[in-house]
């Protein structure tokens, strides 16, 4: 992970006088689907690049210690080893970069990565995940609790209510809480910037959730009705350029919600590294938050080892 980012104080008068230019960056995110994306070899070494970045999730109503253990077995071993030896990567440790899951759900999911001699970090949702309109008392004692349970890193959601009223300092106070709470877990702050509004309040948003140390700030919950959107993503990513050029902290991100396809995954690393650079192309400062994003990627390595589609029964379900 990042180093711990100690949060600076919050610039209210500079917040104040953020305005987004919409038709820039529409254009911006426009140009960036549009770049060419790498084919044959390189487009396999960019997939394998986007598996180490995916917090493979499971968030369900219906989530049980055994779909939990499978998905932990699932980000320990993402692809398959024979189509792995077969590209000669099956020994360089391939894995997701961590499994994300309900509080209820964490210390299932740490036993599971015990049992399995795995490092793998578990990733919890929290404060009241997806709404956060529970008490800020209930979302401080739900990060105590995941963290309690093993949970290294903690996806936070923001009260929309503060950023949409405009009440930034209120949002920072209740960030720099949530922060504390986290202890010597990673941070990663969820703006649900399809509850927003507007792309100036997503800087803004991203901005406050930085200054009160966030390690990661995050697109979605995934579910909303609108979530990770490539325009949003501009406007995240150079709000955290922006920060690092003020304090020289790397803050990292993370788009969530909807990313399905390996194809788009291509786009998302292409987002980065046109407007962050090779630095964030890790899963360090970068992840994908998807729950079935891995088995198109694990399709499409399979057509480049093969030059054949597999059939839906070849490839192990997470």
């Amino acid at each position: 992970m990042a180093d711990r980012n100690p949060g600076t104080d919050l610039d209210l008068e500079w917040i104040s006088k953020v305005r987004v230019n919409t038709q820039s960056v529409l254009k911006r995110a426009q140009h960036i689907q549009g770049l060419k994306v790498s084919k044959n070899q390189w487009q396999a070494a960019w997939l394998l690049k986007a598996v180490t970045c995916i917090d493979l999730t499971t968030l369900a109503g219906d989530d049980t210690p055994s779909n939990v253990h499978r998905l932990c077995v699932k980000a320990i071993q993402p692809l398959r080893y024979d189509l792995l030896k077969k590209m000669d990567m099956h020994d360089k440790g391939i894995t997701t970069a961590a499994v994300c899951v309900y509080p209820s759900r964490v210390a299932d999911a740490v036993r599971s990565l015990r049992a399995a001699n795995s490092s793998l970090p578990v990733a919890s949702v929290a404060t009241g995940f997806p709404a956060g309109q529970t008490p800020l008392e209930t979302r401080l004692e739900e990060v105590l609790l995941a963290v309690r349970d093993g949970a290294t890193e903690i996806d936070i959601v923001i009260n929309r209510t503060l950023a949409l009223t405009g009440q930034w300092e209120a949002l920072f106070r209740e960030l720099r809480q949530l922060r504390e709470a986290c202890g010597e877990a990673h941070m990663k702050t969820i703006l649900a910037t399809g509850e927003l509004g507007t792309f100036t309040n997503v800087y803004k948003a991203s901005m406050v959730a930085m200054m009160a140390g966030s390690d990661f700030i995050k697109t979605s919950t995934g579910k909303e009705s609108v979530n990770a959107t490539y325009p949003v993503a501009v406007v995240m990513v150079r709000a955290i350029r922006d920060y690092y050029l003020i304090t020289g902290h790397k803050v990292g991100f993370k788009p969530a919600g909807g990313i399905r396809t390996s194809q788009e995954s291509l786009v998302w690393l292409t987002l980065i590294k046109e407007e962050l650079g090779n630095d964030w192309l890790c899963p360090h400062l970068f992840r994908l938050g998807a729950s079935s994003l891995l088995a198109d990627i694990e399709r499409q390595i399979y057509h480049h080892v093969t030059g054949q589609y597999a059939a839906f029964h070849e490839l192990p379900m997470a």
